[in-house]
């Protein structure tokens, strides 16, 4: 009882002050963020008198469940729809920030004398812009709905998915203290196949079920189920071994695709406000001033190489994607800020105990500062962009406008569907079904060993065992794999259609047409085979057992052929309904 009223005090200590500091910022109109980390800072440690709180670490557990509404949050203003609307720009200039603010990063570390890892966790820190502020920054200047807003949005999105990359690859290599290629890749390919198959899976279950839940009229029936599945999944994925960050944005970029978005919206908005404030609280809890005193200098290089830096690389990315000097500079100043996922991978390196205390601090005062700039940065980019106009020399002025011509002529003449985009949406199709397949082999077996024990009281050879366990695989997998099929047999007519033409084949061109259409489908499903094989080794059966499974399977795909299409068919109509359908107001 005495530490449960322990809690509450502190609570309410916490809550208290950094109600009193917000509004005070808020009518300096200054950002809230800011004001919850300064409410950290008076209630902290490093605070003389004496201390104001007794119970630290039960308000830094709050203060991840902060983490966990915040990346929710974000996943729910997550939208594939979203991203493919700006598609490759967003890819481009998200990719050229992220690369030069990782490299730049790293040098300033280097420079200073820092560590490899102090180093390498800076350039990650710098790396990623701040989703919460820049919202915030553009909505109270009432620039949200302008097209470089919408154009940073995607920016924000890809840069989202990227630092949920880079916390795996982090936390890799801060376990092992190297990361070969050979690591990465297949870290990267496993996280690729995870993120595929919940989206897709969440997708075609998610949403519908939320839409069940929503019929009651419940607000507290809609709550409670969100925070199930939150919650359930973000342990799923704990027990993967990823990160909790991971899991609720997910999770939240999930039920972005149902048409009660803006409902579950309104409804996690209070517990996202109180948490994610909590989070920001202890940031500022774990601030030392004195560090902020002693790193003064390292900070304020810092800082400018954060605003120049993505001023530079994301400006030039959106120009080098066909988007005018204006639109470049705009952008390009709107990203030129830290925030949230930066204290998270911040907060990584000292939860892992690979970084030195010091670049915590260092990484919440350059937040803290380049939060204040961001909206001058904003109001400054046409003025900016005029000054460097005039100034500009007119041979620039041509190369420039030059190649924005030469960009607008490599697109498609007409609105209608190329070769390539059709190439394109088989090849995502293979490559999704392929996923789907991967992960129900990588799911039978991870579970072997608890199937192993129930299948045991009927089987007691290990042989017979591993048979039934891969078949059952197969046979659940047995639709996407008819799928591959057919989409590979789709893509290789394309291709024979394109490849080979009757001026050179001449009477041959139809046999040469139908030999690469059967050819490729047989090569491409024995290579899907040896992938099955290579990711189910824990449960593939002996070479003569395995030989009668797949004769057996060989002979139900036959009879079943029809059945397993319009399975596929049924499941790819369900997932582009979700896709349809538009949240209701």
């Amino acid at each position: 009882m005495h530490h449960g009223i322990g809690f509450i005090q502190d609570l309410a200590v916490v809550m208290a002050i950094a109600g009193v500091v917000t509004v005070l910022f808020h009518r300096l109109k200054q950002p809230v963020v800011l004001g919850y980390i300064v409410a950290g800072v008076i209630i902290g440690p490093y605070t003389p008198p004496f201390q104001l709180i007794h119970d630290e670490q039960t308000i830094q557990t709050l203060g991840e469940l902060g983490v966990v509404f915040l990346m929710f949050s974000l996943g729910l203003e997550f939208s594939l729809r979203k991203l493919f609307r700006v598609g490759a720009t967003a890819i481009v200039a998200a990719l050229s920030e992220i690369v030069l603010m990782l490299w730049l990063g790293y040098e300033i570390g280097s420079a200073f004398g820092w560590s490899r890892m102090d180093s390498l966790f800076l350039g990650a820190i710098l790396a990623i812009s701040s989703t919460t502020i820049i919202v915030k920054a553009l909505s109270e200047l009432n620039l949200k709905r302008e097209s470089f807003a919408q154009l940073v949005f995607g920016i924000l999105i890809v840069e989202d998915i990227l630092a949920i990359a880079m916390l795996v690859l982090l936390s890799g290599i801060a376990q092992t203290g190297e990361l070969s290629a050979g690591i990465a890749f297949v870290t990267l390919g496993k996280l690729l196949l995870f993120m595929t198959v919940s989206l897709v899976v969440g997708i075609l279950l998610v949403p519908r079920a939320l839409n069940y839940v929503a019929r009651s009229k419940s607000d507290e029936m809609l709550l409670v189920s969100v925070l199930g599945f939150c919650f359930g999944f973000c342990l799923l994925v704990v027990k993967l071994d990823y990160s909790i960050a991971l899991g609720a944005f997910l999770i939240g970029a999930i039920m972005a695709e149902s048409r009660h978005l803006h409902r579950i919206e309104h409804l996690i908005a209070p517990l996202r406000d109180a948490f994610s404030a909590i989070f920001f609280v202890t940031i500022g809890l774990m601030l030392n001033p004195a560090v902020l005193l002693d790193y003064a200098w390292p900070i304020a290089v810092i800082t400018v190489a954060v605003i120049v830096g993505k001023i530079a690389s994301c400006g030039l990315g959106t120009f080098l994607a066909g988007k005018d000097g204006r639109t470049a500079m705009r952008v390009g100043m709107t990203v030129s800020q830290i925030g949230e996922f930066s204290f998270i991978i911040a907060s990584l390196g000292l939860t892992l105990k690979v970084t030195s205390a010091f670049l915590y601090p260092i990484a919440v005062a350059v937040s803290a500062l380049t939060t204040l700039f961001t909206p001058y940065l904003i109001r400054a980019a046409d003025p900016l962009t005029r000054r460097l106009a005039h100034a500009m020399p007119e041979t620039l002025t041509n190369v420039f406008g030059m190649y924005a011509q030469w960009l607008g002529s490599l697109g498609p003449a007409t609105g209608g569907p190329t070769v390539f985009s059709i190439t394109r949406r088989i090849v995502v199709q293979i490559a999704v079904n392929l996923a789907l397949v991967a992960a129900i082999f990588l799911a039978a077996s991870y579970g072997s060993s608890y199937g192993s024990h129930w299948i045991a009281r009927w089987i007691a050879a290990e042989p017979a065992q591993r048979v039934v366990l891969w078949s059952a695989a197969l046979l659940v997998s047995m639709p996407f794999l008819v799928a591959v099929y057919r989409k590979t047999k789709s893509l290789a007519l394309l291709l024979a259609e394109i490849s080979v033409q009757p001026a050179k084949a001449g009477r041959f061109t139809r046999a040469i047409r139908y030999a690469i259409s059967d050819l490729v489908p047989v090569v491409s499903m024995i290579g899907v085979f040896l992938l099955v094989a290579a990711l189910s080794g824990a449960i593939l059966p002996p070479t003569g057992l395995l030989i009668a499974v797949l004769v057996c399977a060989a002979l139900l795909v036959a009879l079943l052929w029809r059945w397993c299409v319009r399975i596929h068919a049924a499941m790819q109509i369900a997932l582009r309904e979700s896709f349809d359908e538009q949240p209701d107001p």
